[in-house]
């Protein structure tokens, strides 16, 4: 049976869930609450700072991928543990990973950030 839900509809509801995600993340994870709202601080900074087009894009994709990353991480643990909350060697190195890429996109952004300013 084809699904009903195409074209614009289709668009609409993706949108919809897409919504409700940012919105649970923001209630229930601390660590997405501070990341949002260092993106809100530093997003007119970056915008201000930028010399080109480019540096513009780098300061502000380097931030918005610090909440990419980190809607992932959330997504990842908490289907983990939806499936047991059992300690599991596997589980805990996944949620180990996943904290380690949120890790690595801040430290990344870091230095970007770093790499612009020192270099004006």
């Amino acid at each position: 049976m084809a699904s009903e839900n195409k074209g614009l509809r289709r668009v609409m509801l993706a949108a919809g869930y897409s919504w409700q995600g940012l919105k649970t993340c923001y209630r229930k994870e601390a660590a997405f609450r501070q990341e949002l709202w260092l993106v809100m601080l530093l997003a007119p900074l970056g915008f201000w700072l930028g010399d080109t087009g480019v540096e513009r894009a780098l300061l502000m994709g380097s931030l918005m991928l610090v909440l990419v990353v980190e809607l992932l991480n959330t997504g990842l643990e908490n289907a983990i543990d939806r499936v047991g909350f059992e300690p599991h060697k596997l589980s805990g190195r996944a949620k180990d990973m996943g904290s380690a890429a949120v890790m690595t996109t801040l430290l990344m952004t870091a230095m970007i950030w770093a790499l612009i300013l020192l270099d004006h």
